[in-house]
């Protein structure tokens, strides 16, 4: 005997406003679907009360679209007052209500939405029940998804940061090692077939990554100590970098060149 699926998790108070949302959408016959992303998609057992609502609204052509970036005043639907919104994208806005819901959406025509990578998207409503979706296979592995372009990605990002640290240019010292470095370990977990990421984000590499179960360490606090410590950052994920994977002697050999610079100046 074959066991029943058991049911879905109700959904989050604050998320049902995007069912009372595309229910006041669906009186205009312009709008043919109503799409909510993130935790608001097919993950909604994240959401929660620090979670936003991220919506595509799908119409069915650039005239309803121009009308609905024109005049926002369909996010009545939502309930409740905007207190401040801006154009973030030439397809939408980024909106706060009043109650502190926050909302982020988009306006799109069907060809426009065939043409995104959209991805883990759920239908909230349909006009007709049509599907708008396309199933997409993840793209295979390139050039500049591979464990040999990543790392050699950071050690030249670490090389870069500390030539501008040294110069005096903190800042983009600081966004060279402990931000884009440390992104592309965050690339070498991902690739690493023993990490079990905790619904990973394919836009956003640090999403839930501290919920992580990782076959290595990651001394996070040590590669990302802040604005004052280039060096120190640079000297964690160097550490992390040569002791999990293979690395060219040359530029590592600058690197702690650099470092040792450093520490005389």
């Amino acid at each position: 005997m074959s066991r029943a699926t058991p049911p879905a998790p109700p959904l989050h108070p604050t998320l049902l406003r995007l069912d009372d949302f595309a229910a006041h959408l669906a009186h205009d016959d312009d709008v043919l679907a109503v799409l909510g992303l993130g935790s608001a998609g097919q993950e909604t057992h994240r959401f929660d009360e620090h979670s936003d609502i991220d919506v595509f609204v799908v119409v069915d052509s650039a005239t309803a679209k121009q009308r609905y970036l024109q005049d926002p005043g369909w996010l009545a639907g939502f309930g409740g007052h905007v207190a401040f919104s801006f154009v973030n994208d030439p397809n939408g806005r980024k909106a706060l209500f009043e109650d502190g819901l926050f909302v982020e959406y988009a306006v799109f025509t069907p060809d426009e939405l065939a043409a995104l990578a959209v991805v883990g998207a759920r239908v909230v409503w349909s006009r007709d029940g049509r599907d708008l979706l396309t199933s997409e296979p993840p793209p295979s592995p390139t050039a500049l998804d591979t464990v040999d372009f990543h790392v050699n990605e950071a050690l030249t990002n670490l090389y870069v940061g500390l030539h501008r640290e040294l110069r005096g240019e903190r800042l983009t010292a600081m966004r060279f090692i402990q931000v884009y470095a440390v992104d592309r370990v965050l690339a070498l977990v991902r690739l690493d077939p023993a990490s079990r990421l905790d619904h990973p984000d394919r836009f956003e590499s640090t999403r839930r990554i501290e919920q992580a179960d990782l076959r290595t360490d990651l001394p996070l606090a040590r590669m990302v100590p802040g604005y004052e410590h280039n060096a120190d950052a640079a000297r964690a994920v160097l550490g992390w970098l040569t002791t999990h994977h293979a690395t060219d002697p040359s530029i590592t050999r600058a690197i702690r060149q650099l470092l040792d610079q450093h520490d005389q100046a």
